[in-house]
């Protein structure tokens, strides 16, 4: 089988990569960038380091700032209105994953007008043209969006998030510029920290890896168990270092796909009447409980075993260092101040029982759950899902 690998045209790391964005758009030849950013970056003066910039050098642009947490179909259908109008040539998206998602969407619907509804580019979508062009300039250290090929959009209707895959929503340059994300709140830290984890973790394992997307996965995990904590306590070297390892992470699973984590806490993010479960909150309680559930697959038991291994975590035998990578997230939940299961988050038992099977259902049928090492029937992924609510071991 042939293994594809997607990756930036171009991308730039390091403090002041932003100065680029300039040159860059010089040399495309744009006219005019519509640049998508939320309300705290622009009150918070980390959009204008690149608006600054665009200013500076005589370029154009329209900044749009209706980007909301967990983008939705109304969302994204707005921004294509307001981008029709703008008469943009490219996008420059500038935040975490609600704006590279958003402008992802943007991009491909202005491109592949077929695509409008938006719930038609749920999964592997098959759009033809590439996406306006976009520059991804990352602020939080986790999501990784800015350098691959999935986007998540969340439909308030049905109560559920779906991810879209599509190589046509690449941005063409990457900008993973640490100064862009100094002023990243704990929690934020924290959440987006575990998404990178995962990331790297279920790219690893996945029925899709490969001697390309290994070594990005296994550096970044190294880089993640060596930073996060220190990024988490405000130290901007470290959290320098984990700009750069969510980027690796990124590339990872952007070729080699991820698991039911993520399948999870896609269908449960937006389930509950309590609100949101951040996407990064959800996928550090779910880890420990999935690596658990996968382990009794051997060769994803032996790819756990390897990652224990390869970090010095320790064990004797497989079974011995599968259980030390999971007793090191639950460690690092601790430390992060991230809740241990779905009940400690604060989840109403009753409307947990309520909407669990339903919920199990449109796991299994997400997109990520064709690449995890375990198969997995609506009724497993329910008992899953009830081990992480009460915290149960996995035992099947």
């Amino acid at each position: 089988m042939a293994n594809r690998i997607n990756l930036n045209a171009t991308s730039y790391h390091g403090a002041g990569a932003i100065a680029e964005i300039a040159n860059e758009a010089k040399a495309h030849g744009f006219k005019k960038a519509f640049v998508c950013s939320d309300p705290d970056l622009i009150k918070f003066n980390v959009t204008s380091k690149v608006t600054d910039i665009l200013t500076a050098n005589g370029l154009d642009y329209e900044l749009y700032s209706d980007i909301k947490p967990n983008p939705t179909i109304e969302n994204v259908k707005h921004g294509v209105e307001a981008f029709k109008a703008s008469g943009a040539d490219y996008l420059i998206a500038i935040g975490g994953g609600s704006s590279m998602d958003t402008s992802k969407a943007i991009g491909i619907i202005i491109a592949n007008p077929e695509f409008e509804d938006v719930r038609s580019l749920e999964g592997t979508a098959p759009t033809k043209n590439p996406c306006v062009p976009i520059i991804a300039v990352p602020t939080t250290a986790g999501t990784a969006a800015e350098v691959t090929i999935n986007y998540v959009i969340t439909d308030v209707e049905r109560k559920r998030k779906f991810v879209c895959v599509d190589p046509h929503d690449m941005p063409i340059i990457a900008v993973v510029d640490p100064d862009m994300m100094s002023s990243m709140p704990k929690g934020l830290t924290a959440s987006t920290g575990m998404d990178a984890l995962t990331h790297a973790i279920e790219a690893y394992v996945s029925t899709l890896n490969s001697p390309f997307t290994d070594p990005l996965a296994i550096k970044a995990i190294e880089m993640v168990l060596d930073f996060l904590p220190a990024s988490y306590n405000g130290s901007q070297d470290a959290r320098e270092q984990m700009h750069y390892a969510q980027c690796l992470a990124g590339q990872a699973f952007s070729n080699a796909l991820l698991g039911i984590v993520h399948s999870m806490a896609h269908k449960t993010g937006a389930a509950f009447s309590t609100g949101h479960i951040p996407h990064g909150c959800a996928n550090a309680i779910y880890l420990p409980y999935v690596i658990k559930y996968n382990a009794h697959e051997p060769e994803a038991k032996r790819r756990y075993a390897d990652i224990a291994r390869r970090v010095g975590l320790g064990g004797t035998s497989e079974e011995s260092q599968v259980n030390a990578l999971c007793e090191k997230i639950k460690e690092f939940n601790r430390t992060l101040n991230i809740p241990s299961t779905l009940k400690e988050f604060g989840i109403d038992e009753a409307e947990f029982k309520s909407k669990v099977a339903e919920i199990a259902v449109n796991a299994v049928g997400d997109a990520c759950t064709g690449s995890n090492p375990r198969s997995i029937t609506p009724e497993q992924m329910e008992k899953l899902f009830v081990c992480t609510y009460y915290g149960t071991e996995v035992d099947f």
